[in-house]
C-alpha cells in the first residue's frame, strides 16, 4: 500500500441478516489508500459484496465504523447525495436502462446534480470517448456486446467524477478478451483520474491486476498480499 491518506477506513464492522442469524461481516478491518487499487477475493458468501455495498452506503452496518475520504458514513444523513458525489458503482450486471441509448444511460446519474441538458450531453460524449465508444453513442443496450455494455456502465459510474470506483465482479459475465479490455480500461482510467478502486472478484487472474489483494473468509479479512507481477516490478 502507498503512503497516501486513507480513502477508505473500515474498523470493527459487523453486518448481519435474517435477524442476526447470518453474520455476513464479523469485525471486518480494512484500509485503502487514496489512489490505490485493491482487489477483495474470497469464496461465495464470504462477505466481500456486503463489504462493497457498505462502502457504497447501499446498506448500513450493525456495528463498527466506515469512513470514506474522512466522512463517517454513520453520520451521513443524505446517503443518496453521498453516493452521487463520492462513489461510482459497477456491478456484474451492467444494469443499463434498455430503452435509453448509450449516451442517455451515461447521463442518468447527472440529473441529481443539476447539470443542464447541454452539459449532460457533452459530458456523456466525452466519457464514451474515454471508454472507446464514441461510435456507439446512439445504440441501445441490446445493440451492444457484453463488453461494450460494461464499458458504458463504467462511463456511467464516472459521470459525477467520483473519487472512488467500486466494482463488484465487473468481468464475471464476460468472455476472457472482453474481461481483459474492461480491466485495462479500469487501470487506464484509474491512472488518468487518480481514482481509488476497490474491486470484488473470485478470479485470481483478475485480482492479480490490483496493487494489493485482500482475502476474505467468513466475514473477516484473513490476509493480504502483493500480486507477483507487482513484486517483480518493484
Amino acid at each position: 500500500m502507498n503512503n497516501h491518506r486513507p480513502a477508505v477506513e473500515i474498523r470493527g464492522v459487523v453486518k448481519t441478516f435474517e435477524g442476526g442469524l447470518i453474520r455476513a461481516l464479523d469485525d471486518a478491518e480494512l484500509t485503502v489508500a487514496a489512489g490505490e487499487f485493491v482487489a477483495v477475493v474470497g469464496p461465495s458468501g464470504c462477505g466481500k459484496s456486503t463489504l462493497l455495498h457498505l462502502i457504497a452506503a447501499l446498506d448500513r452496518s450493525d456495528a463498527g465504523t466506515i469512513r470514506v475520504n474522512g466522512r463517517d458514513l454513520a453520520q451521513e444523513r443524505n446517503l443518496p447525495r453521498y453516493r452521487a458525489r463520492e462513489v461510482g458503482l459497477v456491478f456484474q450486471l451492467d444494469n443499463l436502462l434498455p430503452t435509453l441509448s448509450a449516451r442517455e444511460n451515461v447521463q442518468v446519474p447527472m440529473f441529481e446534480l443539476g447539470f443542464s441538458a447541454a452539459e449532460r450531453g457533452e459530458r456523456a460524449r466525452e466519457l464514451l470517448k474515454q471508454v472507446g465508444l464514441s461510435h456507439r453513442q446512439k445504440n441501445l443496450p441490446t445493440q451492444l456486446s457484453g463488453g461494450e455494455r460494461q464499458r458504458v456502465a463504467i462511463a456511467r459510474a464516472l459521470a459525477n467524477d467520483p473519487a472512488i470506483l467500486l466494482a463488484d465482479e465487473p468481468t464475471g459475465r464476460l468472455d476472457s478478451q472482453s474481461g481483459r479490455m474492461v480491466l485495462d480500461l479500469i487501470q487506464e482510467l484509474r491512472q488518468r483520474r487518480g481514482l481509488t478502486v476497490v474491486l470484488v472478484t473470485h478470479e485470481n487472474d483478475v485480482a492479480a491486476r490490483a496493487d494489493r489483494i485482500v482475502r476474505m473468509l467468513d466475514g473477516r479479512i484473513v490476509g493480504e498480499e502483493i500480486p507477483a507481477e507487482r513484486r517483480v516490478a518493484s
